[in-house]
């Protein structure tokens, strides 16, 4: 995004974030994670913790920064830049501090997002089972109350972060009514096992498992929000969510981009520089027209949040920013490695792990079709659904108002 459309503060995060991603993360640890001789990357966490660089939405007195999402997904971008899994460990503390900051209690966000803001305690979301990803409702994991406790029984699958996480944010059926799900925090321990059992095409070494809850006892007191009443925390933290995928894929295209261009320049063939043909070329404009629409979209959407538009609005826009931008990364990075050719198939540059990341992207937090079911939802409920002070373009025809012809 042009600086001169920020703030100065935006401009300082965004930068700090920036040498973050330049300075603080080893190659090494790319290539490890990529062949997974690491699972799990804490002290990469650590570190971001120490420079307080995890959940700057949330209060200071909380480890935060006090900020808004015009500033969070400029971060988000930059750490977009290492790829999906660094990302999404990165998302993990805004995603579920979303719900525990906005609907748990003063002593559960001392004790479960202040560490995690800290770096002393790490964190995964258990939302995903076997029969059930988008499908929230059709959860299956059960929580029975036995006096001041909880028995958790059921599994999750496809946890990223599963494999150090402390503690899980866990959604559990807690009646037989449909919309009977609540939410609990769930630390590690007896009746919590986590299996690392995925080989994945791309997204590696961000600790990605299945979790089974086997009778695990979970006091009442970590009980976020009230009984059966998970689907408002699930809908305010599909915000988060959403908005991380898309600030992130931003990051991932812009990468892949600057790969390719650079090489363009570079390469020739025929006597001349590769950019020099439109067949090349053309595929950057397109690729740099596509991130910088995604970028937009993704920007005003982070301003309707911090103004806090219309529910039904917001979850339009951030369903449109998670789409689009998810989308245009994929279509990015396919371009490079087109722009590039053979070369970039192999291991010599990073975009084919950028391709094998960005896949996944327009299927984790809702699947992109989801996406598209919300989108036509929300924008039909406001078309609709009130009076418009626009100009009614409908009867600038010469036959609008013959009888007989708007037969529905």
């Amino acid at each position: 995004m042009s600086d001169v459309l920020l703030t100065e503060g935006q401009r300082l995060l965004r930068d700090e974030a920036r040498a973050f991603v330049r300075d603080e993360v080893p190659r090494q640890l790319l290539l490890d994670m990529d062949a997974e001789r690491v699972r799990y990357p804490r002290d990469y966490l650590r570190k971001l913790a120490a420079r307080r660089l995890l959940g700057v939405r949330f209060p200071e007195e909380l480890g935060g920064r006090g900020l808004d999402w015009s500033h969070e997904v400029l971060a988000l971008e930059e750490i977009g830049v290492l790829g999906a899994s660094l990302a999404c460990l990165y998302s993990l503390p805004t995603i579920v501090g979303e719900a525990v900051h906005v609907f748990g209690t003063p002593a559960q966000k001392e004790r479960y997002l202040r560490p995690v803001l800290d770096g002393r305690m790490t964190v995964a979301e258990a939302l995903t089972e076997p029969r059930g990803g988008s499908d929230f409702f059709g959860a299956t994991t059960s929580a029975t109350r036995d006096g001041d406790t909880y028995l958790l029984s059921g599994q999750k699958r496809f946890i990223v972060g599963a494999e150090g996480a402390d503690y899980f944010f866990v959604y559990a059926r807690t009646g037989t009514e449909p919309r009977a799900i609540s939410a609990f925090i769930v630390e590690r321990g007896p009746g919590v096992e986590v299996q690392h059992v995925y080989g994945l095409m791309g997204t590696r070494g961000g600790g990605t498992g299945r979790v089974y809850f086997r009778d695990a006892r979970v006091p009442a007191e970590n009980l976020i929000g009230r009984p059966d009443g998970a689907a408002e925390i699930f809908d305010r933290m599909m915000i988060p969510e959403r908005m991380t995928s898309a600030a992130g894929a931003l990051g991932t295209a812009r990468a892949a981009l600057e790969i390719a261009a650079r090489y363009s320049d570079r390469r020739r063939a025929f006597g001349k520089r590769i950019r020099e043909f439109e067949g090349v070329n053309f595929q950057v404009a397109e690729g740099i027209t596509r991130l910088d629409a995604a970028r937009a979209l993704v920007h005003e959407t982070a301003r309707a949040i911090d103004a806090g538009d219309e529910p039904g609005r917001v979850r339009r826009l951030v369903s449109e920013s998670k789409k689009f931008a998810t989308t245009a990364a994929w279509d990015v990075v396919n371009a490079a490695m087109q722009v590039m050719g053979g070369i970039a198939y192999t291991n010599v540059y990073p975009i084919e792990r950028l391709l094998r990341d960005a896949r996944l992207m327009m299927i984790w937090t809702g699947t992109n079709e989801i996406m598209s079911l919300v989108i036509q939802h929300e924008y039909y409920q406001e078309l609709l659904g009130a009076a418009t002070a626009a100009r009614d373009v409908e009867s600038d025809a010469p036959n609008a108002d013959v009888e007989g012809e708007k037969v529905y």
